[in-house]
């Protein structure tokens, strides 16, 4: 019996030291379940001198412990995926870091409205003025021309007059080009204040991330950079819900366009009490004035270093110094551009602005009426606003990468319900819900990936010499290829149809897709100046050898960055 006892204390004293191992880790790292723990290996002692209890088996031990660790770390993982950007913004931002990144983000806001507006203005102005199909698409696409020209502009003026000043004039052409647009009394003067909208509109679409990414901390960039695609899906909202409100009205298109006057009104005065971003400054050789507003900007935040961040500029500005577009020729830059150029011409491809653009149009394809169109398009807006809420709270945690392609998937597969429901008269007549489902399914896909990924790796992927630049070449290419896409849909609706149309948008989606996967990396959590050095390793090491590097220090591959813990 003694030797019964014996093995008995001695199986019990193995499994809790297995025990130990397991749970100790966990009770450091969640102080929640140290009394839960400690009352265990209480009883634990309290069973030495038990002899009457039944054997504990160290294999149940052991497998409660593992599940009680699993079940603690799926659920601070979840609170993690699902707070961790409100809860790092507790931590790591402040009241000035929030209200920064906000103002700048009307820019968005700008870009939103008018892609959104015109939608519901394009129902009713087009018999007021007479405006055939050729001209409805140049009256949406002439923005576009303009907002190709104001991003060609707005990466010299970035540099030279700085990032706020820039917007500050974005936003006054905004106004000007706004109240042209309410007061235009025939197509051609229309279209011409549509480019000056267009002006406006593509350099403050490029500066807001670029701002925002420059005064942001490594941990919750992410979430603040995509302030200016929930600004866009915001205005888009907003143009909507202002369509919706005037379909009733006298001059209700006027009035649709006249309304922008406030939010370009909003991002020229709001901008004029924002600081310089630090690394502008510090280009400009102004160290005090870049050390002070980082020291304001970083004030609560206990992971802060802002003399290391002012030294991490300065090296990058050293090493990189100013470059031009031809710069972005050279061999080591040359993936770089290409992956931003991948990004800005796919978002376009897939058609989402001419479901921006022409949703009401699409549905009323469906046997809607005007009235009813404008209404069910609120829905579009609404799903697109908090699906881009949601990507803001995961970028960070989740990573700029996996919702790329899970957006894109997404897409594609409801471009394709969309041609099929385009082809089907049967589902057109049972169905006709169909097409507001996939409608809703697209956009909330493309807004947790294209749509908020594209402005934030474009703002992370350039070195700090040629980022105004670099960004400047994607925007282009951005709003080139949104130019493209606007001015062809509703013709190409009558040379192949709707559902051929539908169909085009999703074989391209096939292609975005296979592109991000081998090219697209992954920049969570990393400084902008650690990116820069990184991507700038991996593409000279690509040029010199094809041999994969055994450095340990180094990603096993340049989509498996190391990503630092925020």
């Amino acid at each position: 019996m003694a030797g019964a006892f014996g093995f008995e204390t001695a199986h019990r004293d193995l499994a809790v030291a297995i025990g130990e191992q397991l749970l100790l880790p966990a009770v450091r790292t969640a102080p929640e379940s140290t009394a839960v723990v400690a009352d265990g290996f209480s009883c634990h002692e309290q069973s030495r001198q038990e002899t009457s209890r039944q054997p504990v088996h160290v294999a149940e031990l052991v497998a409660a412990a593992l599940a009680d660790r699993t079940s603690r770390q799926d659920t601070r993982r979840r609170r993690d995926t699902v707070s961790g950007f409100v809860r790092e913004m507790r931590t790591s931002g402040n009241g000035m870091l929030v209200r920064v990144s906000m103002i700048a983000a009307i820019g968005g806001l700008l870009f939103g409205y008018d892609t959104g507006v015109i939608s519901g203005a394009l129902l009713y102005l087009k018999d007021d003025l007479h405006a055939g199909t050729l001209a409805q698409q140049w009256i949406v696409s002439s923005l576009l021309l303009g907002a190709i020209l104001g991003a060609v502009l707005s990466g010299y003026l970035a540099d030279a007059i700085s990032r706020k000043w820039t917007k500050v004039i974005s936003g006054t052409v905004y106004v000007l080009g706004a109240v042209g647009c309410a007061l235009a009394v025939n197509v051609p003067m229309l279209i011409g204040f549509r480019f000056v909208l267009g002006l406006a509109v593509g350099t403050a679409s490029f500066v807001a991330p670029l701002y925002i990414s420059e005064v942001s901390p490594p941990k919750v960039r992410g979430g603040l950079v995509s302030f200016n695609q929930l600004a866009i899906t915001s205005g888009i909202l907003l143009a909507y819900l202002v369509n919706f409100a005037f379909k009733g009205v006298t001059d209700n298109w006027r009035w649709m366009l006249g309304v922008a006057v406030i939010p370009g009104a909003a991002l020229a005065v709001g901008m004029l009490t924002v600081p310089h971003t630090p690394r502008w400054l510090m280009e400009q050789g102004r160290e005090d004035e870049a050390r002070a507003v980082l020291t304001r900007l970083r004030s609560g935040d206990p992971d802060a270093d802002v003399e290391k961040e002012i030294e991490d500029i300065k090296e990058a500005n050293d090493r990189e110094g100013s470059s031009r577009v031809r710069d972005l020729a050279k061999t080591r830059l040359r993936p770089l551009l290409w992956v931003g150029l991948g990004l800005a011409i796919f978002q376009q491809f897939v058609g989402v602005n001419t479901v921006i653009y022409y949703a009401p149009t699409i549905l009323s394809d469906t046997g809607l009426t005007k009235s009813s169109s404008i209404t069910q398009t609120v829905f579009v807006g609404v799903t697109n606003v908090v699906f881009t809420a949601i990507a803001v709270l995961l970028l960070d945690r989740v990573g700029r990468r996996k919702l790329l392609l899970t957006g894109t998937v997404g897409l594609t597969l409801s471009l394709l319900t969309l041609a099929v429901y385009f082809t089907s008269p049967a589902l057109q007549h049972s169905a006709g819900y169909l097409a507001l489902v996939a409608l809703l399914v697209y956009i909330a896909s493309f807004a947790v990936g294209l749509g908020p990924v594209f402005w934030l790796m474009i703002s992370e992927i350039y070195p700090t010499g040629i980022r105004s630049v670099a960004m400047s070449v994607a925007t282009v290419a951005n709003w080139a290829a949104n130019f493209l896409v606007a001015v062809t849909f509703l013709s190409l609706g009558g040379l192949i149809t709707r559902q051929g149309t539908f169909y085009l948008y999703a074989a391209l989606g096939v292609l975005a897709f296979v592109f991000f996967v081998r090219k697209v990396p992954e920049t969570k959590g990393r400084s902008l100046e650690d990116i820069q050095t990184d991507l700038l390793t991996d593409t000279d090491a690509e040029s010199s050898t094809e041999a994969v590097s055994t450095d340990a220090s180094k990603p096993s591959s340049r989509h498996e960055w190391k990503e630092t813990s925020s």
